[in-house]
């Protein structure tokens, strides 16, 4: 751990004590009437709070060489689990979507979340590469390796983890590159693929007019979002106190999950919230540094699509429990209950420490 950026490596640290905490409070009473044990999902947190950090640390000590070799390799692998997902006797559905696969004795792993890092890995391959890994096909091969498993995703449906990984691909592109003129011809695109996407489809329709008038329909569409409002409201500065916010107690749907930051934000008020997003921003300004400061091209493009991604993760969550975004099943990275967010945001940065590591080995000494 002493070769490890201590920075980065304490405060992924102290999110994931956070969470643990988070989720004991914000679960301990749905836990009792749901599983007949209140620590049902704070005991299964701490397990994969150690699953991960072992992830975390393993990913770390990789040999760097390896990820530049055969990093893409993620990306196919990833697309055929989520692929997999829509296979009725292999994917599990909840809520209208087939997002999950069941592990036996492990419960269940949600692909998407994998495929949003491997998609780092697979422009972070391209723009160190370029033409030497695509061959003679590489308009066919560039569009199927992307277009193909977006589409899955799609069909899940997950839009949330679509949008993200379309929202890192432009990013990156931009930043690395791309000319102005596609960014305007991506835009003029945005427009009716939004229409048909969103607007056509009566769910996401919903979600739409239900962000722009809450209070249209208080007691159905609106409820969760409201509910989450009055959370925060209830917080006030200092909040009501750890364990004593009444939001969880089945008014406010989600609470240890999607919107545990309206519990954390009533039970802490807003200087715990303030906390916990500086603590989110310095993650993502860390990751923006690693990428600004090695040389190598992989490493680079590598850091900037983990940052981004872990960034949008935070933003859209935080976003759409604050009422600022439509409502989107998205977790709250280290704070939400789920392994498979949890263990994966830990490959991530595990992955930005290993870059770290090995920028600063290999940094000249006078650097």
């Amino acid at each position: 751990m002493t070769r490890l950026d201590r920075g980065l490596m304490l405060v992924v640290l102290a999110l994931m004590g956070i969470g643990l905490v988070q989720v004991y409070s914000s679960s301990f009473i749905f836990a009792i009437e749901s599983r007949g044990d209140g620590l049902y999902f704070f005991k299964r947190q701490l397990l994969f709070s150690v699953l991960a950090l072992g992830v975390l640390l393993a990913t770390a000590e990789v040999p760097f060489r390896w990820l530049e070799k055969f990093g893409w390799v993620l990306w196919p692998l990833s697309a055929m689990a989520v692929a997999a997902t829509l296979i009725p006797a292999i994917g599990v559905k909840a809520g209208g979507a087939a997002r999950w696969l069941l592990i036996p004795g492990a419960g269940v792993f949600e692909p998407s979340e994998l495929l949003k890092i491997a998609l780092s890995l697979l422009l972070a391959t391209y723009f160190s590469r370029r033409w030497e890994f695509w061959g003679n096909y590489q308009w066919i091969v560039r569009a199927l390796l992307l277009v193909l498993p977006l589409a899955l995703v799609l069909r899940q449906p997950d839009f949330g983890s679509f949008f993200i990984c379309i929202a890192v691909f432009v990013g990156v592109l931009f930043a690395f590159g791309l000319n102005w003129r596609y960014l305007v011809t991506a835009m003029i695109v945005a427009v009716p693929s939004f229409y048909f996407l969103v607007m056509r489809v009566p769910y996401r329709r919903a979600r739409i007019m239900t962000f722009l008038d809450p209070w249209a329909d208080p007691e159905a569409k609106g409820f969760q979002v409201i509910q989450s409002m009055l959370s925060f409201q209830g917080g006030g500065v200092f909040g009501a106190g750890l364990g004593q916010g009444q939001g969880k107690l089945f008014f406010l749907p989600e609470a240890h999950t999607d919107f545990t930051l309206a519990v954390l934000g009533e039970e802490m008020g807003f200087v715990g919230v303030l906390v916990v997003l500086a603590l989110y921003g310095y993650l993502v300004l860390r990751g923006m540094q690693v990428a600004a400061r090695t040389e190598n091209t992989f490493a680079k493009v590598l850091s900037l699509g983990l940052s981004l991604t872990f960034a949008f993760s935070v933003f859209i969550n935080a976003g759409v429990v604050m009422g600022m975004l439509p409502t989107k099943g998205l977790t709250l990275p280290f704070l939400s209950s789920g392994g498979s967010s949890l263990v994966m945001t830990c490959f991530l940065f595990g992955l930005l420490l290993n870059i770290e590591r090995s920028h600063r080995k290999n940094a000249p000494a006078s650097a």
